[in-house]
């Protein structure tokens, strides 16, 4: 499950009220909580996962893009004690799998910095000064001819067309040769710039 902003599922932004709930019958019926923060890990809603915005733990968390900055593929799966105990057979056989490229040495390093950097600077403020941009920004577009909604939360801004476009390609393209690069993903239009962003850029 995508904690609070479902990225494949429309960019669509939900209440964390569902994970309080969702924690709470998953723990009730002993079945694992499992969220991917492949998107929205590393501050892009805000906090430094998504999940806080409930208050949650999940049993297994999956973490990239960000993980590395984008300088090169990285993930991570983050378990509990408990599934890290089960996967590595305290008393049983230990679930032996492993990708080839697993704990790739450069991969690593690039993240290991990458999460420096973010830590290190003043990541919480420059997301929220990207959330009040965006706002400032899109949110006036809720009212246009064609646009159905406007969803805006940390560094992440949506504007949900009333339909696709004809062609998604001639639109991004129209982007291109103003300088944004965006993609246009059904009938959405969104953007999730670096924290490194200058407000004249964004």
């Amino acid at each position: 499950l995508e904690p609070i902003v479902q990225g494949a599922g429309g960019m669509r932004i939900y209440s964390p009220s569902y994970l309080v709930k969702l924690r709470a019958l998953c723990t009730k019926l002993d079945i694992l909580l499992i969220f991917d923060e492949i998107a929205t890990g590393f501050g892009r809603t805000g906090r430094l996962f998504a999940a806080e915005h409930a208050g949650v733990s999940p049993d297994i968390m999956c973490v990239g893009k960000a993980l590395a900055g984008g300088y090169c593929t990285l993930a991570a799966t983050i378990a509990s004690d408990d599934v890290a105990r089960g996967v590595s057979g305290e008393g049983t056989q230990p679930l032996m799998h492993g990708p080839t490229y697993m704990a790739n040495p450069l991969a690593c390093a690039i993240g290991a910095a990458s999460l420096q950097l973010l830590l290190g600077g003043p990541w919480q403020e420059r997301v929220a000064a990207i959330e009040g941009q965006l706002r400032r920004d899109l949110e006036p577009l809720a009212g246009a001819q064609g646009v159905a909604d406007v969803r805006v939360l940390g560094a992440i801004g949506a504007v949900e067309l009333a339909a696709a476009p004809r062609d998604p390609a001639a639109l991004q393209a129209a982007f291109v040769e103003r300088g944004v690069w965006l993609r246009p993903f059904g009938s959405l239009i969104y953007c999730m710039p670096p924290y490194v962003i200058s407000e004249a850029q964004l």
